[in-house]
């Protein structure tokens, strides 16, 4: 295969698979630090109230306990974390323990450090605390009524509105006014996080699992005022991250904070319960939708109503109703964020933040919808087609909504659909279909890459260098496969150096723009090089010579160059968005209110596809992840006491093998001259968006019940 060129787009396995499979690649728990401490988080058993009193004397006297630092001995450069703004949320100093108040269960309130992790995770057992306690602001019910309007939903309008939703009911043949809700939900990606940190000479090496190098780096900073210059952040394989590797939490800090103090490297690895408190969640969102269309299936009227909760100490909200603004054609829409406050750990990104959630009540209303109109529900979102963002009216870069729709319907077998529930059965299992479309915002940020190029005994060397990251989505082999179609070598010859903060910079994994910005990145440099190769050639710049003829007549053993990519001048004058379609089959049991996917099929455009089997991965993972939000899971917590019932991965349902039936992926052909230069449009988010209303659609189709409260599970069916 190393002497085949590979060309963009082909179903290449990836280039780091084996030393995944040997175990020879390295995650941030796992480099071999010489005399490493071993640091344990204290956590708080209490959601709200004060520390009276902290006892570590016992923790102190254990074996192997080298120290245990609480608010009483701990060194915080910075005395108080700067006020939240849009452009801080990742970088702004973090102090730790640096407070007596407990502001939700599970808070770390103490760190031990000691020569052996079973050691440290011992003493810590052995800290004993006196607080004073306070009622938990928990329950959703007796608290969503001190709602108030935030300043922003993560970076998007708290609010919108346009035309006149009066005037737009009057003129609904066909209205619907129903509630919507989906549960807390946590991450739980394979790798739990993990920190290493090393002080040498000045500077600080930092082993993370991080999705974002640049802004870890600069939290770091800006936390201990040490110079960006003398950190370096180092993840060069994350076992997931789905947006919680996202920042910079507690025990980075933490650990960083301990090597300072003892002047001997730390290492911290999280336990599986604290993925469940301290490292973020996807909020509860109850969104109440009110929607009205015409008898001839046109929308008159949407209003979208989101309510959720943050933490005390931090606002973040959910951009739920995003998607409803920019789906569809309705004249008449009215969009809001709601939140109250806590004694909840702050929520964060996790995967299609605001899509998720807000694609099943907005797919789900359309389908009520179009049940109430008696038409087709594909058909329904057709007649709904627009051909700009009913948001600001920019035309589509590209889109491909209909398509998507279209040929999965062709390929599932849409038009042998019973519409009427309860058509289709056999023994004791009702049988349902149900569709929904899926879009997702397609960002592209500023990146930049270097091209090292040297002829050696064995041929030419290609490598790839940028801070880039690789969270189990392919980001290696893509890098690789666009270096090697352009400079036309094999994919074999092309090695890619990323997860390292000294590397050029990249905005990092996260939010579906690392596969157009990276590749698009390296597609410059090597574009680069080739140029700058041809201009050292007196009389000769044929624009058809490969790079190692280049090289020869250039009469350079060794080059390098960098490049920085990134939005073009008319990149905003267009609306970008990936599309998709899902389409469900169900078995449900009469009896037992037992829900089987039998099957998915699912379509994606999202312009050019890198790499065929790395893209359909990430399509499978979401469709896997949509299945247990509709099904299977939610993390619940005890109101009286803020403890989390669901307190570890045990007791978080996440589908397996035998609740997931057969899936099929296609992708729909599509080309994008605007988004970036390889026309290269977001996936890893939009496979999970709409997943849940298309099954939640086809378990009403199955059973005549419709379903508004997820995960969905028998005991509701029944």
């Amino acid at each position: 295969m190393g002497d085949i060129k590979k060309k963009l787009g082909a179903p290449e396995s990836r280039i780091e698979g084996y030393l995944k499979v040997t175990g020879k690649a390295k995650y941030a728990a796992e480099f071999p630090i010489p005399n490493v401490l071993y640091g344990f988080p204290v956590q708080s058993t209490i959601a709200s109230g004060e520390i009276e009193s902290i006892d570590a004397s016992k923790a102190e006297a254990t074996e192997g306990v080298v120290k245990v630092i609480t608010h009483k001995n701990v060194e915080n450069a910075v005395d108080s974390m700067p006020e939240l703004t849009p452009g801080n949320r990742m970088t702004r100093a973090r102090p730790v323990l640096n407070s007596t108040k407990i502001l939700s269960y599970g808070q770390y309130i103490a760190m031990v450090v000691a020569e052996t992790y079973e050691q440290a995770r011992y003493a810590a057992r052995l800290v004993e605390v006196k607080y004073t306690k306070k009622d938990p602001v928990i329950g959703f019910d007796e608290n969503v009524d001190k709602a108030y309007k935030p300043e922003n939903a993560n970076g998007s309008e708290t609010d919108t509105s346009r035309g006149n939703m009066e005037e737009g009911f009057k003129n609904a043949s066909a209205t619907i006014d129903v509630t919507y809700e989906t549960p807390i939900e946590v991450h739980n990606p394979m790798e739990p996080h993990a920190t290493i940190a090393v002080f040498k000479n000045g500077s600080l090496t930092v082993y993370d699992a991080t999705q974002m190098l640049g802004p870890t780096k600069t939290a770091i900073s800006n936390t201990f005022k040490i110079p960006e210059d003398k950190v370096r952040v180092l993840s060069p394989y994350i076992g997931g991250g789905f947006g919680s590797k996202l920042r910079a939490w507690e025990h980075v800090m933490l650990t960083i904070m301990a090597a300072k103090m003892l002047d001997k490297p730390v290492k911290t690895v999280i336990t599986r319960q604290m993925m469940q408190t301290n490292v973020g969640l996807r909020q509860l969102n109850r969104q109440k939708v009110k929607a009205g269309a015409d008898t001839n299936g046109k929308l008159t009227a949407f209003a979208h109503e989101i309510f959720t909760h943050t933490a005390e100490d931090e606002v973040f909200v959910e951009q739920s109703g995003f998607i409803t603004r920019v789906t569809y054609a309705v004249p008449n829409q009215l969009v809001t964020h709601r939140v109250f406050d806590s004694n909840i750990q702050v929520p964060t990104w996790t995967r299609a933040p605001g899509e998720t959630p807000g694609s099943f009540a907005l797919e789900s209303a359309m389908d009520e919808l179009a049940v109430k109109l008696e038409m087709d529900p594909i058909e329904f979102r057709i007649k709904n087609e627009t051909k700009v963002n009913p948001q600001n009216g920019k035309p589509w870069s590209s889109r491909s909504l209909v398509e998507s729709m279209k040929t999965g319907a062709e390929i599932f077998g849409w038009e042998k659909r019973k519409s009427e529930p309860r058509s289709t059965k056999k023994d004791n299992w009702l049988i349902g279909y149900g569709m929904a479309g899926a879009s997702r915002s397609a960002p592209y940020q500023e990146t930049s890459s270097r091209l090292k190029l040297k002829n050696t005994e064995n041929g030419l060397e290609a490598v790839i260098e940028m801070a880039a990251t690789d969270i189990g989505t392919g980001t290696y082999t893509i890098i690789a496969q666009t270096a090697a179609s352009s400079l036309g070598l094999p994919v074999d010859d092309i090695e890619v150096h990323i997860g390292d903060s000294d590397l050029p910079p990249t905005p990092g994994s996260g939010g579906s723009w690392g596969a157009g910005s990276y590749t698009s990145a390296v597609d410059a440099v090597c574009e680069k090089a080739k140029k700058e190769l041809r201009d050292k050639i007196e009389g000769n710049t044929s624009e058809n010579m490969e790079i190692g003829a280049l090289m020869q007549a250039a009469n350079v053993d060794e080059f390098q160059t960098e490049a920085t990519e990134g939005p073009s001048e008319n990149f905003n004058d267009y609306a970008h968005s990936s599309y998709g379609a899902h389409f469900a089959e169900v078995w449900v049991d009469e009896s037992l209110g037992v829900v089987r996917v039998n099957r998915i099929v699912s379509t994606a455009a999202v312009g050019t596809v890198l790499n065929q089997k790395t893209a359909r991965s990430q399509v499978l993972g979401g469709i896997v992840w949509g299945i247990g939000q509709a099904l299977t899971e939610e993390t619940t917590l005890d109101k009286r006491y803020g403890s989390y019932v669901t307190r570890t991965l045990a007791d978080y349902h996440v589908p397996v093998n035998l609740d997931v039936g057969d899936i099929e992926v296609h992708f729909i052909p599509e080309e994008d001259k605007n988004i970036n230069r390889l026309g290269v449009k977001g996936i890893g988010e939009l496979g999970i968006t709409s997943v849940a209303a298309a099954i939640a659609n086809a378990i009403y189709n199955a059973t005549g019940k419709r379903m508004r409260t997820l995960p969905i599970t028998p005991a509701k069916l029944v």
